[in-house]
């Protein structure tokens, strides 16, 4: 037990120096991602969208008519997940759920003519974030495709365990 609670532990090896907060890369994703989805937050509440709604409807004005389990790939989101945010979209009159004419297994989701017309609105959300950030457009640009690299490299990787825990 140590007798100073406030006063910072003595890093005591190079491997305890890795255990410091301050260079966790997890931390600081975690950390960014917190302080990005608190500024999207008024300007979503603006358009009537959580965050996970607004990632629904960008594929969606990407591409209309895209099955469930396509958008839940796109978004890393599962079909627990998923669901509920679709129907609430759906109770909201931002888009429709229909069945695969050709497999009946298959739920598309189309924008609705209200879904469609909010992309008009959101058209002014990525610039006030591109300023919220204070970068420049390259710089957003360069640091997302390196955290689409970083995403890409995870996933392919094994998944590591504690050798001796």
């Amino acid at each position: 037990m140590r007798n100073n609670p406030a006063k910072p532990a003595a890093p005591q090896s190079t491997a305890d120096e890795w255990l410091r907060l301050d260079r966790q890369l997890c931390f600081a994703l975690y950390a960014s991602s917190l302080a990005m989805t608190k500024q999207y937050k008024p300007l979503l509440a603006a358009l009537g969208l959580t965050y996970p709604q607004y990632l629904v409807m960008l594929l969606l004005w990407e591409q209309d008519g895209v099955s469930v389990s396509s958008l839940g790939q796109r978004l890393s989101l599962d079909s627990g997940t998923l669901t509920p945010l679709l129907k609430r979209l759906e109770v909201n009159g931002l888009i429709s759920r229909r069945r695969g004419v050709d497999d009946e297994r298959r739920v598309d989701i189309f924008l609705s003519e209200a879904g469609d017309t909010l992309r008009v609105l959101a058209r002014q959300i990525p610039p006030q974030m591109a300023c919220a950030t204070a970068c420049s457009l390259e710089e957003l640009q360069s640091l997302t495709q390196r955290l689409h690299h970083l995403r890409q490299q995870l996933t392919l990787s094994p998944v590591p365990s504690l050798i001796n825990p």
